[in-house]
């Protein structure tokens, strides 16, 4: 939903179950929506609670107060405030002020739309008309916006005391209908037809229904489906009456009576909202922090937790960036969302990583997405993917302790079962046998930059990045395989880190940084003897997070490069200098403009890998220098120049080498999101899970003098207060834990239920 009522909705799938129409790239960008119109019955006049679409012209009123005796009766004012789980759009007009609030309850397939509308007392008695409208799509929303031989034929509606039914049927199941209705106010006339409420040649902006003054209770049989609803008001001066949307989707007929029923007045709905705002609450309270920095605070206590969790919910699948018609749940994508949040819903996080193992195949390599509606994989031939899974359910495991996890049968996708510790090694023997001439991982048709498409030809270029993800993830299966007592399968593992350790030391290394992998040719990609492309950010980090480069070396050295090359006042780049033209021989990348998306632009996604490395490093400073330029709530100052939500993170920002440096595009369903948050809570705060407890271990700025984190961790509350009284950025010289001293920083586990204190000095 957007600042206006835009946006759409949809049931389980963004493709299959899209409930609501949206028009991609439209004229004014953002059409249609969820909209709430008020007609003065009297005067003539009519405008849109949410600005939208009537656009009607409004004033700035320097130090408004909310005092809406202020306003003139001709003026328009507009407030847009997002929360967790709703919105809230206040305005005012003609002496009249609306509060519509919307969000989804709990347990609900629904969504409510609860208008309080208030005549001023300064305009006296009122005779008002409300009109709702939304525009239905017909289920599938490709072949909505495509196949017009067969959609504009099969729109379907009926209406039932007060109910509009959108009952379009559907190739996929037919079992299933929409529903729109108000549910505490008598209908005077509704429509379900498009042409009849907006008119043959109308639009949002001027409806030719409300010009009318009522609907035609027109019924669709073929060409676009509607809901329309039409309700008169009288107010008295400074009286207020609520009005109460429903729509919602149903598989059970008879269902929307109860619906009814359920949220017939505005105490009813006061309370699902509450229940909302409990749930929020109680699920971000697992994690709480109070730094010396507000922007880290608001943004790792509220929004990025919340962001996390939209992300697990809709992938890549939906937004105003993704059209929600092809791109599905991705595997790389959703194993890493998982990392943000599997303190919150351990329980959907392992359902989520049995989904994902189930679209791997027998081989070890895996679909590239799937359908979140048939969990059905489609997709293949990317290096990475399958190695993002031994990484997702080792953090599950740190995170519960669950070993167990790994003994549980799960499904390849072309047929057979086997443990989850079976896909786990299946993934990194795939990695380790598909090599090129260089004794790498091969990249195939790309690896995790989707655009650096160096194998499409002879299948032989390489990728250095898969090969630090392989020794990564080698590691980390030989730690799961001693958890479960296979201690030969261990040191194959670690045998296996430690082959491809010196392959990539001896053909990724290229001086000063790593290279990030070879063409098809065997040409380097990402090093000093190309005239674009010399370095690149991703294969920095991830050689120190890998191991791949010793910590008081080469791991120095490359992210030193980073630091002169990549970063900027707005974050790390993540390549420089961009290509100008089209290059054959690596693909995507070069088709975009010099500093946009992964063509030199500040992609966020991997910036928190630089974070990582740096804390690894010890470089507390530097860390936060990164964490801090690509905030979102750190950048309110920059809002004209950054332009996307102050609140979420972006995929990527402008690079210097772009006309528009700084501007950010692509919010909210971006990796970027888990990353950060593990960058921000594990290593710049350094509250970690691990295997055997929770780890301490902060890298913050030599300036603070301490925090405080609040951590539900394997059932137990953790109080964990730091100090850093000698100004060092990482080191921790004493914990304290329930009044004891203990050796090292691994907190222990106690029983479930328990609260401990923790009192660690730095030093």
């Amino acid at each position: 939903m957007s600042n206006t009522a835009g946006g759409y909705s949809f049931y389980k799938d963004a493709k299959e179950r899209r409930i609501t129409r949206y028009r991609y790239n439209n004229i004014p960008y953002d059409r249609g929506g969820r909209y709430i119109y008020i007609k003065d019955k009297e005067g003539g006049d009519f405008w849109s609670v949410s600005w939208q679409p009537t656009n009607n012209r409004f004033k700035e009123k320097e130090g408004w107060t909310k005092n809406y005796a202020q306003l003139k009766s001709e003026d328009y004012h507009y407030e847009c405030r997002h929360g967790l789980g709703y919105t809230v759009i206040e305005s005012a007009h003609r002496n009249i002020h609306t509060k519509t609030t919307y969000f989804v309850p709990l347990g609900e397939n629904l969504e409510i739309w609860k208008c309080e509308i208030t005549a001023l007392p300064s305009g006296g008695a009122r005779k008002l008309s409300a009109f709702s409208f939304i525009e239905f799509c017909l289920w599938d929303a490709l072949n909505d916006m495509t196949d017009y031989q067969y959609n504009l034929n099969i729109g379907e509606t009926e209406y039932k005391k007060g109910i509009i039914y959108h009952i379009s049927r559907n190739r996929v199941d037919g079992t299933f209908y929409a529903y729109f209705m108000p549910t505490n106010q008598k209908v005077e006339s509704f429509d379900t037809q498009r042409r009849d409420f907006l008119g043959a040649y109308g639009g949002w902006e001027k409806p030719e229904a409300i010009v009318r003054g009522k609907c035609s209770n027109s019924i669709a049989g073929g060409w676009a489906p509607v809901g329309a609803h039409h309700i008169d008001l009288d107010l008295k001066p400074g009286e207020t009456k609520t009005v109460i949307f429903v729509l919602g989707i149903t598989e059970k007929k008879g269902e929307e009576l109860r619906v009814k029923k359920s949220y017939a007045t505005p105490v009813k709905v006061d309370q699902a909202l509450k229940k909302l705002q409990k749930y929020w609450r109680e699920n971000l309270d697992t994690l709480q922090v109070e730094t010396p920095s507000d922007a880290l605070n608001h943004m790792v206590n509220t929004w990025n937790a919340y962001q996390c969790r939209t992300t697990f919910n809709w992938s890549r699948s939906a937004s105003y960036y993704e059209a929600g018609i092809g791109r599905g749940m991705g595997f790389r994508d959703s194993n890493q969302d998982t990392l943000g949040f599997v303190h919150q819903i351990p329980g959907d996080v392992k359902q989520r990583i049995f989904d994902i193992a189930s679209t791997q195949f027998s081989g070890g390599d895996a679909h590239h997405q799937y359908s979140p509606l048939t969990k059905k994989g489609n997709g293949r031939g990317y290096s990475d993917d399958h190695l993002w899974l031994i990484i997702s359910t080792a953090s599950y495991i740190k995170e519960t302790g669950d070993v167990k996890f790994l003994k549980e049968p799960i499904p390849f996708a072309d047929g057979g079962k086997a443990p989850l510790y079976e896909h786990l090694v299946r993934a990194v023997d795939y990695s380790r046998t598909h090599t090129g001439p260089h004794g790498m991982p091969l990249m195939g048709f790309a690896d995790w930059n989707d655009c650096l498409n160096l194998g499409t030809r002879k299948n032989r270029a390489e990728s250095v990045m898969v090969a630090q993800m392989l020794v990564a993830t080698a590691r980390e299966l030989a730690n799961l395989a001693n958890l479960i007592n296979k201690k030969k399968d261990a040191k194959k593992f670690e045998k296996i880190a430690i082959d491809f350790t010196n392959r990539i030391n001896k053909y990724g290394w290229d001086g000063e940084w790593y290279r990030r992998g070879y063409t098809d040719d065997g040409d380097p990609v990402g090093s000093k003897k190309n005239k674009e492309g010399k370095i690149y950010l991703e294969t920095q980090p991830w050689a120190v997070m890998s191991g791949v480069a010793s910590l008081s070396g080469r791991a120095k050295t490359c992210m030193d490069s980073v630091k002169k090359h990549l970063a900027t006042k707005y974050g790390v780049m993540l390549l420089t200098p961009p290509y100008q033209k089209f290059h054959h021989e690596l693909g995507s990348i070069s088709v975009y403009p010099p500093g946009l998306k992964e063509n030199g632009a500040i992609f966020c996604h991997p910036n928190p890998w630089a974070m990582v490395a740096e804390c690894m490093l010890g470089r507390g400073d530097l860390a936060y220098e990164y964490y801090m330029a690509i905030l979102p709530a750190a950048l309110n100052d920059l809002a004209d120049v950054h332009q996307t939500e102050p609140y979420v993170y972006s995929q990527m920002v402008a690079g210097k080498h772009h006309k528009n440096f700084g501007e950010a595009k692509n919010s909210w369903l971006t990796g970027t999101a888990a990353w950060n948050y593990v960058a921000a809570t594990q290593w710049i705060l350094g509250i970690r899970p691990d295997y055997k407890g929770l780890r301490v271990d902060p890298c913050i700025p030599k300036d603070w003098r301490g925090f405080s984190v609040k951590r539900v961790y394997r059932g137990n509350t953790y109080f964990i207060k730091i100090s850093n009284p000698k100004r060092v950025n990482k080191g921790v010289a004493k914990v304290v834990f329930n009044k004891k001293e203990i050796k090292g920083n691994v907190l222990p586990v106690g029983k479930k239920g328990s609260r401990h204190l923790v009192v660690v000095t730095m030093g």
